[in-house]
Parts: C-alpha cells; structure tokens; sequence
C-alpha cells in the first residue's frame, strides 16, 4: 500500500509551510506530496496568508526535493486553457526529473471563481473531456510533429505540441463518485482512478463501475491504479486523537466514521479494508500542515506495518 500526503493550502498556508511539509514526506518514507487546487478557504477557515497556486507550488517543490512524486488532486479544469496546462505540467515534470503526476477535474466550487473572476461555465463535463484529450494528445504528439483539435469548446491548430514530459507518460488521475460518464472518462484517458472521501461499500461500488468501463473500453481493469483519498487523525492514545481532532475543527467520531482516526492499529486496520477492495493507494489528507509530529507518528507506526 503506497501512502501519498496530500495537503488542502487553500485552508491556509504558505509556500514554505508546504515546502517544510514536503520535505518531511520525502524523509519519511512516504511515496509521494499532492495538493489541492483552490483559491479560497472553505469553511470558517480565514485562509491566511491567501491562496497559493498549485502549479507554482509544485514548480518550486520540484527543484527542491529529489524523490517524490508530486501531483494534484485535482487541478481545476476551470483555471487554465488545455494547451496552456499542458505547458506548464511538462515543464515541471522536467524540473522534477520526471516524477509530476497530474490530477484532473471539471472544477466546482463556484464561490473561488466569483471571488478571482474566474468563469464559471455550466457544461464543465464536456469540457473536462476535451481538455484531457488535447493535453495528453499534445504530449503523445512526436517531435517534428503538429497537432491540431477541434471540438465544441477547444479549437488548436498547427500546435508544435512542445515542451515534452520527461517521462514518456505523465500518469493521468481522474476521480469521483459519477456513476457514468466519470467511469467512461477514466477508462478512456486514466492511469489511476481515486475515490474521495467516500466509505469502503462506495468505494468498491465506483471501482467496480470503474473497472467495467475499462473492459467495455478494451482495456484490462488491472492497467489502472485504484486509489482513496481520506482524511487523516492518528494518535498514540484517546487523548492525542482528540487532541489533533480538535486541532482541525472535527470530531473523533466522525472522523472515525468517514476516515482514517484512532490508533496506529486501528488505521492499518481500516486502510486493510480499502486494500481489501482493490485500493492500492491512499491520499492521507493532512489539515494541520504545523503538526509534523502526526507525519512521523504515521510514517513509524502506520506506514511501517503496510511495508
């Protein structure tokens, strides 16, 4: 089971917050750094110091780390021009020496494009979809090549389809919880599919739909990595897991109830019964991002006993 911290900045932390936390994934054993993409706190969080932009972000992570992946979960379709996003994740998988992964979704939260003047159109789905065609057909284009696309949302033309990934494939994420089109967009383009913060049961329900539209797409299901992203709360006793709880603004219970929280023993356990239905990953949502004790308390105790 590979564990991936993944941190939500836009409740409220800087770059060096994120660096400092990023360079405690890469020391403690831990596979790989995400984030989100949002420009506005959610919540009462008063998101201070303000947004930081996720590609940016993993632009400056990537020359200052040397082993782990980096990714999002997920970019925002919404933000950036296709062509343009392409750009940019191919340049920073070159900066990171080939170790970007990227996360794409049709964006939702209408509030964070209000507040930037972002649009906000009503048919994202559509445009999600043309979006993963034109960035993954710009990087599968040979040099020498053009490419060129026309679709209701997107038109590119004699595009010399550069700069390319370092690697041969950037791996692909697409997640949610739509019972259709997301398990037919997932078979078409994704090298993961993740669940968020979802139970075992929907879990292993949108695996199966998942994993159905591979074959149906004429692909073996087993190609794609199944992964969860779930929020996180361990501690060495009641009192710590309470106290780390209280920290985040949630309760022990429900944390238990719809994530990861207790003990080190009671976590494993749960993550065994996401492993159990074909997850092989797990996005640890960390809120306290000042909390680097809970990262080495996971990483000795709970990480330890995945192998």
């Amino acid at each position: 089971m590979d564990l991936r911290i993944f941190t939500e900045p836009q409740q409220g932390a800087s770059y060096d917050t994120l660096l400092t936390v990023a360079k405690a994934t890469e020391d403690l054993g831990f596979d790989a750094f995400f984030r989100s993409d949002h420009y506005l706190a959610m919540g009462s969080s008063d998101g201070l110091p303000g947004p930081t932009d996720a590609w940016i972000t993993l632009a400056g992570l990537a020359r200052e780390t040397r082993r782990i992946r980096l990714g999002t979960l997920m970019t925002a379709g919404t933000f950036r021009l296709p062509g343009v996003l392409a750009i940019q994740v191919a340049q920073v998988d070159r900066m990171s020496g080939g170790r970007v992964e990227l996360g794409l979704g049709a964006g939702w939260y209408e509030a964070e494009h209000t507040a930037y003047g972002i649009p906000f159109p009503k048919e994202k789905f559509g445009r999600l979809e043309e979006q993963l065609a034109i960035v993954t057909g710009l990087w599968e284009t040979e040099v020498g090549a053009t490419f060129d696309f026309e679709g209701k949302y997107y038109r590119l033309a004699d595009s010399p389809a550069l700069p390319k990934p370092a690697q041969p494939k950037v791996p692909v994420l697409i997640g949610g919880l739509g019972a259709s089109r997301t398990p037919r967009l997932a078979a078409r383009y994704a090298d993961e599919f993740n669940v968020p913060f979802a139970s075992v049961a929907d879990s292993e329900r949108q695996f199966g739909r998942v994993r159905a539209a591979a074959e149906e797409a004429g692909r073996k299901p087993d190609d794609l990595v199944y992964s969860n992203a779930l929020v996180v709360c361990v501690g060495k006793d009641d009192a710590e897991v309470a106290r780390r709880a209280a920290a985040i603004g949630r309760e022990v219970e429900e944390l238990k109830a719809n994530g990861l929280a207790g003990s080190p023993a009671e976590v494993v356990d749960k993550i065994g019964r996401y492993a159990e239905i074909g997850a092989s990953r797990v996005y640890l949502q960390i809120l306290d991002l000042d909390d680097l004790d809970h990262l080495e308390l996971i990483s000795a105790e709970v990480q330890a006993q995945l192998g």
